[in-house]
């Protein structure tokens, strides 16, 4: 094994019951033998404690309870006391593959470079059964992207359950923000701006579980994050093409699931950042719901 360096995976549960032993079992099945697993119940209401506990005292993992704090400030404080020199931020309703860790630690041997190396996810349903394959689904196959093409998109995006984090690269961008709960893209965008460089692998590292409280499925939230994180970059000379074409791709969505919404995204376009989306929104606006 070319590099044999303490990986730490955080897993923060919040009423996650159904799903979170998997997780667990998925980080302690990986064939790489250096994991910290550190895991903390962030004010749960379902049995996940008990869960969490009946599989801690097989296994002598670091378990933690505490009030609700959410998911960045939580991990922040994870990290402060994480020994890996590589993070890995895990979901407690995802599975790793068994040799995720051994690809992404023996592909980062001698690349101070990478900041964030990722990989590939399966879809899943609620339930664990795997989602059929799309047929315009294209195999996604390696790639390395620096902040240019995470920020204007210019490559597939890194889904955020492969994510295997430089300690190094963490700490000099000062860790995750508490007021942003959109984890993921910040970081990388982040990690890129200050130097390093994202690999994503063409391996199949993770598998993703959809159901009804994913974080995408909130569009308000989604947007709201995102036009945030967009924030620390207006100096850029791409900032407002990016800005508008995020706008307008959740106009679409807004126009079909939430009135309000629409409006307020539509009052933020300048008439030079109209496109097809835009009107095609506008076609749809008077049939979508009017969300409280």
């Amino acid at each position: 094994m070319a590099n044999q360096e303490l990986v730490t995976v955080i897993i923060a549960s919040y009423n996650h019951a159904p799903y979170i032993e998997q997780s667990i079992r998925s980080v302690l099945e990986q064939t790489y033998p250096h994991v910290e697993l550190l895991v903390i119940d962030d004010g749960s209401t379902d049995d996940s404690v008990e869960r969490i506990e009946a599989l801690q005292a097989v296994h002598g993992f670091d378990f933690r309870v505490q009030q609700n704090q959410g998911l960045t400030r939580t991990l922040n404080e994870a990290i402060a006391r994480a020994k890996g020199a590589f993070i890995a931020p895990f979901g407690s309703d995802d599975i790793m593959l068994k040799d995720r860790l051994v690809l992404q630690m023996e592909h980062v041997a001698g690349k101070p470079e990478v900041g964030i190396c990722a990989g590939n996810i399966e879809l899943m349903h609620a339930d664990g059964t795997p989602y059929p394959p799309s047929p315009r689904a294209k195999p996604t196959s390696f790639r390395r992207m620096d902040f240019d093409d995470v920020f204007l998109e210019r490559k597939p995006y890194v889904p955020a359950p492969t994510m295997l984090i430089r300690r190094e690269a963490l700490d000099r961008v000062g860790g995750f923000n508490p007021a942003i709960r959109l984890e993921d893209l910040y970081i990388q965008l982040k990690i890129t701006y200050a130097g390093y460089c994202i690999d994503a692998l063409g391996e199949t590292l993770a598998r993703y579980r959809k159901h009804q409280t994913n974080t995408y499925k909130n569009i308000r939230f989604m947007t709201e994050s995102i036009l945030r994180i967009y924030q620390d970059y207006v100096d850029h000379p791409a900032y407002e093409q990016v800005k508008f074409r995020f706008i307008n791709s959740m106009l679409v969505k807004a126009s079909r699931r939430d009135k309000a919404l629409a409006r307020e995204l539509l009052a933020q376009l300048p008439l030079r950042a109209w496109n097809r989306r835009t009107v095609a929104s506008l076609l749809r606006y008077p049939f979508a719901p009017v969300v409280s």
